[in-house]
């Protein structure tokens, strides 16, 4: 099946062919859509994001002579707003920036902290962990924001624009309405109103208990009321402020499991500016963010790992099953390694070595490239490394979002952002939902044979992350790529993918974004299937011995390339609602 096909739902056939089968879960739903496959293309900018109205907004302040940060404040605050299940200002994020003037790259770590009250039995009862769900719906899942400090960081050091103008499109869609997309009704429709705090429950369902239907025109004036005072206050308006206090107030009335937050938490934020974490692949430099998240650190693995392989280098050879079987069994590497190592670096140093090539020739030997490994244990990057830590078993529910975005000044930037699971904690304040980022950190403070976690909880700690904001630099050290994705620990495997078809198999980015997904975060084979070329996949990747898992694998990826003419080329995710436009 050539690369690009269009889905097609056979998830019944797939679901007899499979050894090891996932069922489709409320936290994931179908595409909503498949878009063709033409790449957009653009001469000067370009944004790539999940909703056409949140490019839109972006594009008006690139218009307006704003730079990629400007943008991107536009971006998110229309995100919060038409696509409120996957982040916002409740929520946290990562960041790219590449100042092209100064040559730059700098990374922003806005991920979101644990109260100082949090200790590591917070998800904890009676001596088991809290059921997953329970923990998510309520106070304790909560964590300290940190996607609007992070905005305003990235606006202070490269913005131009006034920040007030920023919100202007927000605020006048936010007061007048937008239309309730396909997608976020049938989230709504599988949650159900028994889920939310009761103030998000009446903003998105009727009297009835009906989801708000699609096409319905929402309006959400308390939340234009809150953008407002942030766009008059700054970020302040939000950690100082009475939104503060609505904040500390939504987490300690939680309907389930009040929470611990205080305004103190709120002002003692702060946004951590990082050294990004590169690699070098197939003559590019592939760069990232490093811990607290674990997406640059595993991408990298596995792409040095799969670098002496032949993957294929022509559109033709996509998808060929032994690439798919090395990628897989690098991923199992990687995630072994991220699991066991990873975790907030002001906590837990992550040790020297794990993207060194003494090391990872030592993993590599560990490929097989005819039959799948078992389960894989993670490694000793050095002699002084020693397995003092526990296994951790913490679970990332798919949600998030990305956007991409570059300016006419060639300024580029990658942005994941998240309020965790899809509607995060379910609990409202402001006009928005808060994250449940805190259930992102491992529920139990040891492992069963009383090891201590890497990722267990801390006061003030922040939690492991798989997002992925993802920007690639040819020889000359110009970017090529501005990518990332969505899909909680699937994010991983979304970039390797997408970075694969780019890179190894000279795909358009929109084709890239629309190939099947696939690949191991440690377990079975994991298959897309609604695609049309799921099951000649899994027929091809089963002589290896692979166990193969279906499920939905609905990613979020969007991408923007420069191409060898000077032009823009992008491709947003064909499973979800977003487009790629320029000017």
């Amino acid at each position: 099946m050539p690369p690009g096909t269009k889905r097609g739902l056979l998830a019944g056939p797939l679901m007899g062919l499979c050894i090891l089968c996932s069922p489709a879960s409320a936290e994931d739903v179908p595409a909503v859509g498949w878009e063709g496959n033409r790449a957009a293309t653009a001469k000067s900018d370009m944004i790539a994001a999940a909703d056409p109205l949140a490019v839109e907004a972006g594009l008006e302040m690139l218009r307006a002579g704003g730079s990629a940060a400007d943008a991107a404040v536009a971006v998110q605050m229309t995100l919060n707003l038409v696509e409120p299940q996957s982040s916002g200002i409740g929520g946290g994020a990562f960041a790219l920036y590449w100042d092209a003037a100064r040559g730059r790259l700098t990374s922003y770590d806005g991920r979101e902290t644990a109260p100082a009250a949090a200790t590591p039995e917070r998800f904890m009862a009676a001596g088991r962990p809290l059921p997953f769900e329970d923990a998510v719906f309520g106070g304790l899942s909560v964590g300290v924001p940190g996607a609007l400090r992070l905005l305003e960081a990235v606006h202070r050091q490269y913005g131009r624009l006034p920040w007030t103008r920023l919100f202007t499109f927000a605020i006048n869609l936010a007061t007048d309405g937008f239309r309730v997309s396909p997608r976020l009704h049938l989230l709504l429709r599988s949650y159900g109103p028994q889920r939310f705090g009761p103030e998000a429950g009446r903003y998105f369902f009727d009297a009835t208990g009906s989801a708000r239907p699609a096409g319905y025109l929402l309006k959400n004036p308390e939340f234009a009321a809150t953008l407002s005072a942030i766009a008059e206050g700054g970020a302040d308006a939000f950690y100082l402020g009475p939104l503060a206090g609505a904040i500390v107030k939504g987490v300690h009335d939680a309907p389930n499991h009040r929470g611990d937050m205080t305004n103190g938490d709120l002002a003692g934020y702060r946004v951590e500016q990082r050294d990004p974490l590169c690699v070098a692949y197939r003559r590019h430099r592939v760069c990232g963010m490093g811990p607290p998240s674990s997406g640059a650190l595993a991408v990298g693995q596995v792409l040095k790992l799969i670098e002496p392989f032949e993957l294929g280098k022509s559109p033709q050879e996509a998808m060929n099953a032994p690439a798919l079987h090395l990628i897989a069994e690098a991923e199992k590497l990687a995630f072994a390694d991220r699991n066991y190592f990873v975790a907030d670096p002001a906590f837990v140093a992550l040790p020297s070595g794990l993207l060194e090539d003494g090391y990872l020739t030592t993993r590599r030997a560990l490929i097989n490239p005819r039959l799948a490994m078992g389960a894989a244990s993670p490694g000793q990057p050095s002699p002084a490394t020693r397995h003092t830590l526990g296994l951790d078993a913490s679970v990332e529910r798919p949600g998030t979002s990305h956007f991409s975005i570059v300016d006419g000044d060639g300024n580029a930037l990658a942005v994941t952002t998240s309020i965790e699971g899809p509607f995060g904690s379910r609990l409202w304040a402001g006009g928005f939902l808060l994250n449940n980022e805190l259930t992102d950190f491992a529920f139990r403070p040891t492992d069963e044979a009383g090891r201590p976690l890497a990722n267990a909880v801390a006061s003030g700690k922040r939690p492991r992350s798989s997002m992925a904001p993802t920007i690639v630099f040819d020889e000359r050290e110009k970017p090529v790529a501005v990518l990332g994705s969505s899909g909680g620990s699937h994010i991983i495997l979304y970039v390797v993918k997408t970075l694969v078809a780019l890179l190894d198999w000279k795909l358009d980015p929109q084709t890239a974004t629309g190939l099947m997904n696939f690949g191991s975060r440690g377990g079975p084979f994991e298959i897309e299937v609604d695609q049309a070329s799921a099951i000649w996949h899994a027929l091809n990747v089963k002589p290896y011995g692979h166990r193969i898992s279906a499920d939905l694998l609905t990613s979020g990826t969007q991408v923007i390339i420069r191409r060898p003419d000077g032009t823009l080329q992008g491709g947003a995710d064909p499973r979800r609602e977003g487009v790629a436009r320029g000017d």
